[in-house]
């Protein structure tokens, strides 16, 4: 995340919200996120936290399968008047996200990604290799 340029870290609920408040702690990025559900009381606010119209946001959560809750995310976040050019995830479980978030003008950016993590497991002998081949054969079908 050092080399993007945003204003606001945007956790996607649930996950996210404990991700980014860890990375604010440690890096202090204010912290914004989309709501679920709009709230029907109080401010009725639809993004919690502060920030401004014009502002950068860069959206973060712990997975991607497909992308379709990050586009959730990134329609409120965009209706709101933030712009949004980088999406950041822990993992990227490499069924389709990342072409679908290009397609769409976004930048998918993953710490790891599902074969990364595989390999990992395959090498050190953590996970029984019938469950890795299981697991790449089930990834390579639902791409």
């Amino acid at each position: 995340m050092e080399k993007l340029k945003f204003d606001r870290l945007a956790g996607l609920p649930y996950a996210a919200i404990p991700i980014v408040t860890a990375i604010s702690l440690q890096a202090g990025y204010p912290v914004i996120y989309p709501r679920k559900e709009i709230k029907t009381y109080g401010t009725k606010a639809e993004i919690e936290g502060e920030y401004q119209a014009g502002e950068t946001a860069v959206v973060v959560d712990d997975v991607t399968t497909t992308g379709g809750s990050k586009f959730e995310g990134i329609e409120k976040l965009t209706n709101a008047g933030l712009k949004v050019k980088d999406v950041v995830v822990l993992i990227d479980r490499q069924s389709g996200a990342k072409k679908a978030l290009a397609e769409a003008g976004y930048r998918l950016h993953a710490v790891l990604t599902i074969g990364e993590l595989l390999d990992h497991w395959e090498a050190s002998g953590k996970v029984e290799a019938e469950k890795i081949a299981a697991t790449r054969t089930f990834l390579k079908a639902n791409k």
